[in-house]
C-alpha cells in the first residue's frame, strides 16, 4: 500500500538521521545548553532577523502549544482559536487542562479573520466570562490553506489595538512558506508579524521537534522554568539542537517543503481535471478531496488516505506529501484519478 494520509509516516529525511549519527557518540550538556542548539538558535535568529528573539526547541507541537499558551494566559484569560484549529479539535482538550477556556470562531475555510476577532473581544467587560486573552492560528491551517500576509497584518492590528499577543503554530510553517500564495512571505516577515510562533519540523521532515520563537520580551520571562514545569524541557535537547541546524544551515527545510507542495499541487491540477472536487481551497501539501464511494473504493485497494467523513454516498478524505514521497507514487495516484468514473 502507498500511504498518503500525513505528512508522518516515515521517520526523517536522510540528512537529518546522518547528523544525528555522525554526532551520536558526542557527549554534551543536556536540556538545551549544548552547542548545537545555540548554534541552531543563532541560524533562525539570522534567518528571521531577530537577534534579540528568544528560541527553544520542544519535541512536539502538543507540548508547545501547551507551554506557551498556558505561559501568555493569566488565569482568568481565554485563548480566541478557529474552531478547527489543532489546540481545539487535536489535542485531547489539552488547554482546557491549564484551566484556560478556548474562544472558538466558526471557519468553513480553517481560516479566521480580523473582523470575527473584533467581534470577539470588542464588547464591554463582562466579569463572568473569561477575558480574550490572546489569538491563536496556524499557519498552514489544518485545512491545507494559508493566511495571506495581508490577511496576517489585519489580524495582528486588531492584536495590537486591544493588547492581545498573537501566536501562529506553524506546525506545516514550510509548507505554507512554499506556497504560491505566499511567495512574498518569508520567516522574517512572520516574525515581525506575530509576537511568537514555532517552526514545525516535525511534519516537515524532523524525526521529531519543534524550534519555537518568541520575538515579544514580554513573553520571555522564565520560559525555560515553565517548560520543564509542563515537560517540554528535552534532557537530550542537543538531538533537537542537531536537527535544526542541519535544516537552516543552508535551505534544507525550505527545499523539501517546496518539493511537497510542488508534487501535492501536480494531484490537485489532476483532480481539477477529473472533476473531483477539493472539499477547502488548498495550496500547501495537505489535500482535502471529495470522492464517491465508488471511487475511494476503488483508490483504497492501492492507497492509504485519512477518512474524515462518510455521508451521502461521499467520502471527505485528506492525502499529504512530504519529504519523503515518491514522485512515481504520486505519478501513479495521478494516472488512477484520471482513470476514476
Amino acid at each position: 500500500m502507498i500511504r498518503f494520509e500525513c505528512d508522518y509516516t516515515r521517520g526523517a529525511h536522510p540528512r537529518i538521521l546522518a547528523k544525528l549519527v555522525e554526532t551520536n557518540e558526542e557527549q554534551s550538556p543536556g536540556y538545551g545548553v549544548d552547542t548545537y542548539c545555540e548554534k541552531a538558535a543563532e541560524i533562525i535568529k539570522n534567518l528571521c532577523r531577530q537577534p534579540n528573539a528568544d528560541v527553544h526547541f520542544l519535541v512536539g507541537g502538543t507540548i508547545t502549544n501547551l507551554t506557551i499558551i498556558s505561559a501568555i494566559l493569566r488565569p482568568h484569560e481565554a485563548v480566541i482559536s478557529p474552531t478547527t484549529g489543532h489546540i481545539s479539535e487535536s489535542e485531547t482538550g489539552a488547554i482546557e487542562a491549564t484551566g484556560h477556556k478556548i474562544i472558538t470562531i466558526p471557519t468553513e475555510t480553517g481560516k479566521i479573520t480580523a473582523e470575527q476577532i473584533r467581534a470577539e473581544v470588542d464588547i464591554p467587560e463582562n466579569v463572568h466570562s473569561p477575558r480574550p486573552g490572546m489569538i491563536f492560528i496556524s499557519q498552514s491551517t489544518e485545512f491545507g490553506g494559508v493566511y495571506t500576509k495581508a490577511e496576517m497584518l489585519a489580524i495582528k492590528a486588531v492584536a495590537n489595538e486591544f493588547g492581545l499577543p498573537l501566536f501562529i503554530d506553524g506546525a506545516r510553517l514550510g509548507y505554507a512558506l512554499a506556497s504560491e500564495e505566499l511567495s512574498d512571505v518569508t520567516l522574517a516577515d512572520i516574525a515581525d508579524i506575530c509576537d511568537v510562533f514555532y517552526i514545525g519540523g516535525t511534519k516537515v521532515g524532523a524525526l521529531f521537534g519543534e524550534a519555537l520563537v518568541i520575538v515579544n520580551d514580554k513573553l520571555k520571562r522564565d520560559f525555560r522554568y515553565l517548560m520543564k514545569q509542563r515537560g517540554g524541557l528535552f534532557a537530550k535537547g542537543r538531538l533537537l539542537g542537531v536537527q535544526f541546524e542541519e535544516f537552516f544551515k543552508d535551505g534544507l527545510y525550505h527545499e523539501v517543503s517546496k518539493y511537497a507542495v510542488r508534487l501535492s499541487m501536480q494531484v490537485k491540477k489532476a483532480l481539477n481535471e477529473a472533476g473531483i472536487p477539493l472539499i477547502f481551497p488548498a495550496t500547501t501539501n495537505q489535500l482535502f478531496i471529495e470522492f464517491t464511494d465508488e471511487q475511494y473504493a476503488k483508490l483504497s485497494e492501492k492507497y492509504v488516505l485519512m477518512v474524515g467523513e462518510r455521508r451521502d454516498g461521499k467520502v471527505l478524505a485528506r492525502f499529504c506529501t512530504d519529504w519523503s514521497t515518491r514522485e512515481e507514487d504520486v505519478q501513479s495516484f495521478i494516472e488512477d484519478i484520471g482513470n476514476l468514473k
